[in-house]
């Protein structure tokens, strides 16, 4: 017997029919009426990002979103609508050079590659490094880097419902399958959670989960349910459906199913949380966000938020502020303001470090203690979790500080650190020292050398190793 059975009000069926997907890509999103208007630069630009960097975008975003009176600046068309200056301009030009000579699939195809694998496909180490075993097979589907919290990639969920221009997980969609995460055999996932009892959290990822429908998540999800595993304490799902199709919980043919599951994770004694990826304010302001949000809480199901933060997107105190404010007004928990990965588009979207923590402290300071339960600006670095505390003046030296939230060795989390202050800085690896050492305290406690500098250059790893698998974690087999 289903826990939810109540029929959506009328408001959210157009002529008593429930909204119907559509998506679009570079194949039919020249059919998109508000694209036809655009100028033939800009969709031109469109086609060549597009054949690198994965473009997909859906009629909810569409209708519901994106302000077209507003292009090109408009936050969510630039949030899922590539952008000329998303390929650094000697990957563009090589990109358009072969579109307008009218080269074959081939030919566009062995470009397109070739660019990807120069813009860093897996960064922070989670290709050569974050892969765990199980009785010396690889899985390839998994990722291990924190003690508590495993990593899933169900092979069904490698889509989106639209993409996120600046995603650091763009290699799951482009078609290269070796740079791909992807796993079907749930009994593996189980089985490692029984090898590895430190593990408390597995956090279901992609693409996202919630482009499955609910008898595929299931199948996932109610193995770790029936195994009664002692140490699995939390199931988290990475989404961004209630952003970019809410539908998927309240008109969608399985929505009642879906919350079923959610309700049989807490009632199995296990805290389903429910991660949802917000970037902008207008993702929170429809009806139908608004109700999806309602009926995923009813479940006993938790909300947490996070978002990198994003040149062009929401590089404003007063917009985080806001859209923090409203999360805790509809029950959700503001949980993360990331610093935009080292991989993809980055060149478009950084922000110096310096400047995120400044609006990351301007919006803070505006909301209520219910809402500073946010952590930021943090760095998802090789090392760890990299939180920026803020700038401060010792012994004469300017200098960042910063903490690890997380960390590949447990005893780093927590424990500050300092950096000289360099107001060009986007990333951990623009970071030195300060007080003239030599190193950081997390490089003289590990094998991480100064020549991996956590860098891999052109997308790939110079070899250096950089595995506390075996030393923090005990052996992954």
């Amino acid at each position: 017997m289903a826990y939810f059975d109540y029929t959506p009000e009328a408001s959210f069926f157009i002529n008593g029919k429930a909204p119907k997907y559509k998506s679009y890509n570079l194949r039919n999103y020249h059919t998109i009426p508000q694209v036809k208007n655009l100028p033939e630069d800009l969709r031109f630009n469109i086609e060549v990002v597009g054949h690198v960097l994965p473009f997909k975008v859906n009629n909810y975003v569409i209708e519901e979103l994106i302000n077209w009176d507003n292009i090109p600046d408009d936050p969510i068309f630039h949030l899922t609508f590539p952008q000329k200056t998303m390929l650094k301009p000697d990957h563009f030009d090589r990109m358009a050079e072969v579109i307008k000579s009218d080269a074959s699939k081939e030919v566009i195809q062995e470009t397109a590659n070739q660019i990807r694998l120069e813009l860093n496909p897996h960064p922070a180490g989670q290709l050569e490094e974050n892969t765990p075993e199980l009785e010396c097979q690889k899985l390839s589907g998994m990722q291990h880097k924190y003690q508590e919290t495993a990593l899933f990639f169900p092979a069904q969920g490698q889509t989106c419902h639209a993409y996120c221009t600046f995603c650091f997980r763009w290699p799951q969609f482009v078609g290269i399958d070796e740079l791909k995460f992807a796993m079907k055999e749930a009994e593996l996932l189980v089985e490692y959670l029984k090898e590895h009892p430190e593990v408390t959290d597995v956090l279901f990822t992609g693409g996202d989960p919630m482009i499955m429908k609910a008898r595929v998540l299931a199948t996932y999800i109610e193995p770790l349910l029936e195994a009664n595993l002692p140490n699995l304490k939390n199931i988290r799902i990475g989404t961004k459906a209630l952003a970019y199709w809410p539908y998927k919980f309240i008109t969608d043919k399985d929505a009642g199913e879906t919350l079923d599951l959610f309700k049989k994770v807490n009632e199995a004694g296990i805290q389903l949380a429910f991660m949802g990826h917000f970037s902008h304010p207008v993702e929170l302001s429809t009806d139908a966000c608004k109700e999806a949000i309602r009926r995923i809480r009813s479940t006993g199901a938790q909300i947490r938020t996070q978002s990198p933060l994003l040149r062009h997107i929401n590089d404003d105190a007063d917009c985080w502020a806001d859209m923090w404010a409203e999360q805790v007004k509809q029950g959700l928990i503001p949980y993360y303001m990331f610093v935009v990965r080292d991989t993809g588009a980055r060149h478009h979207f950084d922000i110096p470090l310096v400047e995120a923590w400044d609006i990351f402290r301007n919006a803070f300071k505006q909301v209520s203690g219910i809402a500073r339960t946010v952590r930021g600006p943090s760095m998802s670095a090789g090392p760890g979790k990299v939180h920026v505390l803020g700038t401060s003046e010792i012994a004469g030296e300017k200098v960042f500080v910063l903490q690890f939230l997380q960390g590949r060795n447990p005893d780093w989390v927590g424990k500050p650190f300092f950096a000289k202050y360099n107001e060009n800085a986007v990333w951990l690896d623009d970071l030195e020292p300060a007080f003239g050492e030599e190193r950081f305290f997390f490089e003289e406690e590990s094998s991480y050398t100064e020549e991996h500098n956590l860098h891999e250059t052109n997308g790939k790893s110079n070899g250096t190793s950089f595995d506390f698998n075996d030393q923090f974690f005990g052996k992954m087999n």
